[in-house]
């Protein structure tokens, strides 16, 4: 028997550059190569409670282009019946400190706005087709505390 050793998310940190034209915001290491397709998702306010989405092979990519966002993640161990006492991690990512997290396979994400009218660009690297005969759905309760976050 073997182990398979998952990738864990990763946070890719950018940077801006301010002068008299204006504000050049920044992500150069991340490498666009794999990308398939993208999509932004807009909150209105700050109750909307984006959980959980899940993938075993898909990677996905979330960066903040207006306000800011809670984004939770956590290691799937059973995809049919996973366990509710799994422990999710998260990181707050803002606009105004550009940068790319990455969900690696075998993780389930969710997402909360922290702003009203924040909005969030997802890339990835899969197809939708192909995406969505790899997604899981699971309750937006399990594994995270949303509302410690208003």
């Amino acid at each position: 028997m073997y182990t398979i050793t998952l990738e864990k998310p990763r946070l890719i940190k950018g940077g801006t550059h301010i002068d008299d034209r204006g504000i050049l915001s920044f992500v150069n290491d991340f490498d666009l190569t794999p990308i398939k397709r993208f999509y932004t998702i807009t909150h209105p306010n700050q109750e909307v409670v984006r959980a959980w989405q899940g993938h075993q092979q898909e990677h996905k990519y979330f960066h903040v282009l207006q306000g800011s966002f809670v984004i939770a993640w956590v290691e799937i161990d059973n995809w049919a019946s996973p366990s509710q006492t799994l422990k999710a991690e998260h990181l707050i990512l803002t606009a105004n400190e550009p940068s790319v997290l990455q969900i690696t396979p075998g993780h389930a994400n969710g997402l909360k706005a922290l702003k009203p009218n924040s909005q969030i660009m997802v890339f990835s690297d899969y197809p939708l087709n192909k995406s969505v005969d790899d997604g899981f759905r699971f309750d937006k309760d399990w594994w995270f505390d949303w509302t410690q976050f208003k």
